[in-house]
């Protein structure tokens, strides 16, 4: 089914949901829904899913997904561009932005091929911000600050954050656009999983530490010690340092927590007021927040995900189309 057929017949749009590196498997879901010959005529995104559905509107996807999959650990906080004193955030992400535009161009939403939607959050109001013009990467920016992680950025006059906190998956915007089949890509449909999966055990202490959402939030927080002031660093050593028995979770696991449970709420409630005609829910209890540095295996988990549907949603697609 080429995009001209699609147009004529079935208007079909894609919703990429937030969940920071688990959204890389929505580069999987669009390549595996290519193979199948669907090629989606609207691409609304919010948080990783706007970065994703940005660089698939202005045709790149593929780029993007050998980029990130060659990403190190090192790689991740270098794009965060970590700050020893923050304001707003521990991170700014100038760097990740400006590599995007280096790599992809800097093109304004309304020139793009097909229609493209960024959703983010008013910080000072709370409501939810469609993002519909203007240079594409600034929309994406705004999309992905995540609270405490990202420094909010300015939007139409705005000061904006990760749209996850208001509309994690934006079936809603694809539906104002006018889309007549909405296919959802949902990243927090294991919540309960990737929190057993996490759950600390007993281990030997002398043994390598698992790679996990913890660890890699203890290793940024080693990151932001190395260019801080002492009395600061002094502040992120006592959050990391624990006597024998005492599983209090660092600050940093706390907030990464505290935004899977917000956001896996916030998806149930949406997702049953609004629901899209398709959901993919890829498998990621074994991605964390941040790592972005497992992205081959985020990405293989969206392709097998569409893999194992794939009859489902060629059924429901050609169910759809008009007589």
């Amino acid at each position: 089914m080429s995009r001209a057929e699609s147009t004529r017949t079935l208007k079909i749009a894609l919703a990429l949901g937030s969940g920071s590196a688990r959204g890389l498997s929505h580069i999987g879901v669009i390549q595996e829904l290519a193979a199948l010959g669907i090629a989606p005529d609207i691409v609304c995104g919010t948080s990783i899913g706007a970065l994703v559905g940005g660089a698939y509107a202005c045709g790149h996807i593929d780029d993007l997904g050998a980029w990130f999959s060659r990403m190190t650990t090192a790689d991740v906080f270098r794009y965060l561009d970590i700050s020893p004193l923050p304001r707003g955030g521990v991170g700014r992400a100038s760097r990740l932005i400006g590599h995007l535009r280096e790599r992809f161009g800097s093109p304004l939403i309304e020139d793009l091929p097909i229609p493209f939607t960024a959703v983010a959050t008013d910080l000072a109001t709370g409501r939810e911000l469609w993002i519909q013009r203007g240079d594409m990467w600034d929309a994406v920016r705004g999309s992905i600050a995540i609270p405490g992680l990202l420094a909010p950025t300015r939007i139409e006059g705005r000061w904006v954050v990760d749209g996850g906190l208001v509309n994690p998956v934006p079936v809603s915007v694809c539906r104002a656009l006018g889309a007549d089949l909405i296919i959802a890509v949902n990243l927090n449909s294991d919540f309960g999983a990737r929190q057993q999966a996490r759950t600390p055990r007993s281990r030997d202490p002398r043994a390598a530490p698992e790679k996990s959402e913890a660890g890699l939030f203890d290793r940024l927080a080693t990151g932001i010690r190395e260019k801080t002031p002492a009395q600061i660093a002094q502040w992120l050593d006592s959050d990391q340092q624990k006597s024998p028995g005492d599983d209090t979770p660092g600050i940093f696991n706390v907030v990464a927590n505290a935004i899977n449970i917000m956001q896996d709420r916030i998806t149930r409630s949406r997702l049953a007021g609004e629901p899209a005609d398709i959901v993919i829910s890829p498998r990621l209890s074994h991605i964390g927040l941040l790592d972005f540095d497992s992205a081959a295996a985020a990405i293989d988990a969206g392709r097998a995900e569409v893999r194992q549907f794939s009859a489902m949603i060629v059924d429901t697609i050609a169910a759809s189309r008009p007589l």
